[in-house]
């Protein structure tokens, strides 16, 4: 009985060994490729790289795990400058509109991906990358609309539209979003090997 607690009692520490070094790996991967993905754009504003590692870790560690990692990209994107116009405009709402897209679609892609994946592992991925892009897009055309909406306007008349929806739907977020929804679709198949991988080696 001792010997089975032992074992039970080290099991569980490796588990959480385990799944804190992963948590900071991942921590450190979107911290490293949202600063790199300031310079690649696709219209005026940069394209996310950190949705697949939030999926990753979404999937793995649970929607707690995905809300960390959508918050560390989050906190990054203020961090880099990436949304400075948005600051110079008004600040506690780019705050807002900010942290709630990148923590949100970190929750969202962790519930996608626990509700489907007993069914089946690959449309479960497939669906949290749909998912994190799309709420990650929806509540940055929310926060534009609450908190921009005057600024967005004019700056769709300058680029030359004549509807600041299809300023916002186009000229904003359009490429970026369809981009993005590649990228994840792409690496798929990659970030259902890594899942596998990584619980072979928990349940090792």
């Amino acid at each position: 009985m001792e010997e089975t607690k032992t074992k039970k009692g080290s099991s569980w520490s490796s588990d959480k060994t385990f799944t804190v070094v992963g948590m900071g790996l991942l921590t450190a991967i979107i911290v490293v490729l949202q600063w790199l993905a300031v310079s690649i754009r696709f219209g005026p504003f940069s394209i996310t790289l950190v949705l697949a590692p939030i999926i990753v870790g979404a999937a793995l560690y649970g929607w707690k795990a995905g809300a960390w990692l959508g918050f560390v990209f989050s906190f990054v994107v203020l961090l880099t400058g990436d949304a400075a116009a948005f600051l110079a405009v008004n600040i506690p709402g780019t705050i807002v509109t900010v942290i709630l897209k990148g923590t949100v679609a970190g929750i969202a892609a962790g519930l996608v991906y626990r509700a489907i994946s007993r069914k089946n592992q690959l449309v479960a991925v497939i669906a949290s990358g749909v998912t994190a892009p799309v709420v990650n897009t929806g509540i940055f055309i929310l926060g534009c609309l609450v908190f921009f909406l005057p600024t967005i306007e004019q700056w769709g008349i300058d680029a030359g539209y004549q509807n600041v929806f299809a300023y916002i739907f186009i000229g904003m977020v359009g490429l970026n979003f369809l981009v993005e929804l590649a990228i994840n679709m792409v690496l798929s198949s990659v970030i259902v090997a890594i899942i596998n991988l990584v619980k072979k080696k928990i349940a090792a």
